[in-house]
C-alpha cells in the first residue's frame, strides 16, 4: 500500500477508458458524462489500478460516475479508499451529499456502498433499458433500474 498514488487527471489528458470500462458498459456511455468530470487514477507505482469519475450535480451534491478497479487489486479495499478520497474531496468544497447510482441487479455494488455509509434515496426507472442500446446482464439478470445512493457529509 505505501507505493499507492491518488491523482486527478488534468483536462486533456488521455481518459483511461480501458478502466472506465470496467464500470460502464460502452464508450458511449462513458462519453456522456467524462467530459464534465473529473477524473482521479489510483497508481501502485507505475500501474494504474483503480479509476474514479466525479461529476458536479449542483452547487451542493456531487457525483461518483464510475469507480473501478482492476482485478487483482478487487477485495483488497481499494474501492473504500476510493470513496474516502471521494467524500474527502466534496468536504473540501463543501458539498452537503455524494450520490451514486447502480444496477438494480448488483447486488454487491448495493452492499459496497452502504457499508461505506451511503443510503438509498431513489429509483430511475427502465434507466439501463432506455440508455443503452442492447440488454445488459449482470448476475444472470437483466439491468432495468437505477438504484440511487446518497451519502450525507458531515459539515
Amino acid at each position: 500500500m505505501e507505493n499507492f498514488t491518488f491523482t486527478r487527471i488534468e483536462s486533456g489528458s488521455e481518459i483511461p477508458y480501458k478502466l472506465l470500462l470496467l464500470a460502464d458498459e460502452t464508450v458511449e456511455a462513458i462519453d456522456r458524462y467524462i467530459f464534465n468530470s473529473d477524473i482521479y487514477l489510483l497508481q501502485d507505482g507505475l500501474q494504474d489500478v483503480a479509476v474514479m469519475a466525479l461529476y458536479k450535480n449542483s452547487d451542493t451534491e456531487l457525483e461518483i460516475k464510475n469507480i473501478a478497479v482492476i482485478d487483482p487489486y478487487r477485495n483488497k479495499g481499494i474501492g473504500s479508499i476510493l470513496i474516502n478520497k471521494a467524500k474527502e474531496i466534496a468536504k473540501e468544497y463543501p458539498y452537503k451529499t455524494l450520490t451514486v447510482g447502480t444496477s438494480d441487479t448488483g447486488f454487491q455494488q448495493i452492499r459496497f456502498y452502504e457499508k461505506n455509509g451511503f443510503i438509498k434515496k431513489g429509483i430511475l426507472k427502465d434507466f439501463f433499458i432506455e440508455n443503452y442500446p442492447d440488454p445488459i446482464y449482470e448476475n444472470g439478470l437483466q439491468m432495468r433500474d437505477m438504484i440511487l445512493l446518497t451519502h450525507h457529509l458531515a459539515e
